[in-house]
């Protein structure tokens, strides 16, 4: 039985409420005026090589127009499909050491705007492939995204609620039925509704069925050599879907000036 309709404002305090408790801290301790997004990695991703998929680099996508959706499902028994911002993640250009050479002077311009060496955001490769009129897609290997962002705005809130796939209302939430791991129990027992309840208790198992958190050893999946911070992360148990929220920093959120 669905739980009666609850207030926006309402649902977001036992979001909050509810994530702090899996944090072991309120949301309110983390820094208001940082930057947090998650992300997805793992083998799956890999496999079917979605992380070179060719949606990822159309200008639409690159500049945030566009969300960039991939037709595949995180999670068992949830029907919705990942969003992902490819203006908001980051481009490891080349992906790989042997890759043909992107053409000139479309390279040098992509060289100079990475915040790190081979490393740049969507939101500043999208002007360079306008600019230079660079069809990314049709040079294979020479990219890759080393960081696939979630949609989602920059609070922790909003984070963690990609992450988690909650959704924006008690009606979008998922009946897992995957059973959390005991000693989280005394914490769940107190979120409300049960809905909510059994959708989080998905990401609080040992990862045989759902997903096992990592909080000391969550991953940042290499930002962390830019200032980058991971928060929470979760895994299952057979190393295909990897999640993470971590807190960006500047060069990597985009809000301090280029590193050359």
């Amino acid at each position: 039985m669905t739980s009666p309709s609850i207030a926006a404002a309402d649902w977001d305090r036992r979001l909050a409420d509810a994530f702090g408790m899996m944090l072991g801290r309120p949301l309110h301790e983390f820094d208001p005026g940082a930057v947090y997004a998650a992300g997805v990695s793992g083998n799956l991703i890999r496999e079917v090589e979605f992380d070179r998929d060719a949606a990822w680099v159309r200008p639409q996508a690159l500049s945030g127009a566009e969300p960039v959706v991939w037709d595949c499902s995180l999670f068992d028994d949830s029907p919705r499909t990942p969003v992902f911002d490819a203006a908001g993640s980051v481009f490891a250009v080349p992906a790989e050491q042997d890759a043909p050479a992107l053409p000139e002077p479309f390279a040098s311009a992509v060289a100079a705007a990475c915040f790190a060496e081979g490393l740049i955001r969507g939101a500043d490769l999208a002007p360079l492939v306008v600019e230079h009129g660079v069809d990314l897609a049709a040079h294979p290997g020479s990219w890759a995204v080393s960081f696939a962002r979630l949609r989602s705005d920059d609070t922790l809130l909003d984070a963690l609620r990609a992450a988690l796939d909650t959704g924006r209302t008690p009606e979008d939430l998922v009946p897992f039925e995957a059973a959390p791991e005991e000693h989280w129990e005394d914490g769940l027992a107190a979120v409300e509704p049960p809905e909510l309840r059994d959708h989080l208790g998905y990401f609080l198992t040992d990862g045989e069925e759902g997903l096992r958190p990592m909080l000391d050893d969550a991953p940042a999946w290499g930002l962390d050599a830019y200032g980058c911070e991971p928060v929470i992360g979760w895994e299952d148990g057979f190393g295909q879907v990897d999640l993470a929220v971590i807190r960006l920093s500047g060069p990597v959120a985009g809000r301090n000036p280029v590193c050359r």
